[in-house]
């Protein structure tokens, strides 16, 4: 347990980050450092020394079919960036870690053992003047060799029409102009759904509110109550999905990492799926 009370060691300081920057530079890929970002024009202003910038568009799905990678695509992006099974990654981005808190999910989907995530992501990097650099590592391919896939913590259509079904706990960590319908994605970004609204059930628990105002994670006390008031208490198995899988990361890494509940799905496909769906219920309002 940490100081925090997280049911896993699976956060990391920007400054144990600091005081492991020579590990990072290292081409013993023992230690990798990954900063993930929507494209990577933020990386190439400047990241933490040492750190691979991913391109969370372009590398971390396949862009035939909106899925997440598959087993011999992670592998090779990995390997190809140095990156071995028995390496400690730590991951890090924009938005408070949601696209790297995406890929936490993918890397545990694959059986990755040893990943964290960088508390504060990269704003609470820059803000507190960590260092900085614009050279980006050329490390030696390595060859990786992933597990699984675990299927037990990723939800499908059918699952999620199940727990509908069932009554099951949802988490839609959306704002709540989406939940309601009344946006059907945050302001600027592309709309990717037909219809607005939520899933039936759905209780509205913005990702925002597992973090602090710095971008770190509130104690795995304040997090439990957060969800307990809404009747989620890791008892049954809980949803979590927002407009296309990242934002919702964030609420499985709490759930399941930081509060050590099992049985918690991260619904990838998301309201970009459900909200085009025929015949697939949906309610408005909140």
């Amino acid at each position: 347990m940490s100081t925090d009370g997280y049911a896993k060691d699976v956060l990391v300081s920007p400054e144990w980050v600091e005081d492991h920057l020579d590990e990072f530079q290292s081409d013993d890929p023992a230690y990798r450092l990954v900063e993930v970002d929507v494209d990577t024009e933020a990386y190439d202003e400047g990241h933490a020394p040492g750190a691979i910038g991913f391109n969370w568009e372009t590398q971390l799905q396949d862009q035939t079919t909106r899925d997440i990678l598959t087993k011999e695509e992670f592998e090779d992006l990995l390997g190809s960036h140095g990156i071995s099974e028995d390496s400690t990654v730590v991951l890090y981005g924009d938005n408070s870690n949601w696209f790297a808190a995406y890929t936490y999910w993918q890397f545990k989907y694959y059986g990755h053992d040893d990943v964290r995530l960088l508390n504060g992501g990269r704003d609470y990097w820059l803000e507190n003047d960590f260092p900085l650099s614009e050279e980006a590592p050329d490390f030696d391919a390595v060859e990786y060799n992933a597990k699984g896939p675990f299927e037990s913590i990723r939800a499908y259509r059918d699952d999620v029409q199940h727990a509908v079904d069932e009554g099951l706990p949802l988490v839609d960590v959306r704002s709540p102009e989406e939940f309601s319908g009344e946006i059907l994605a945050p302001p600027g970004l592309q709309e990717t759904a037909q219809r607005g609204g939520h899933i039936p059930g759905a209780e509205n628990i913005s990702w925002a509110a597992t973090v602090n105002a710095d971008g770190t994670f509130k104690s795995a006390e304040e997090l439990e109550e957060l969800y307990a008031d809404q009747g989620i208490d890791g008892n049954e198995t809980t949803v979590a999905y927002c407009r296309i899988g990242e934002r919702s990361s964030i609420a499985w890494f709490a759930l399941h990492e930081l509060l050590g509940y099992d049985e918690v799905v991260n619904y990838d496909g998301s309201w970009t799926e459900w909200g085009n769906l025929v015949g697939a219920p949906i309610e408005k309002g909140n």
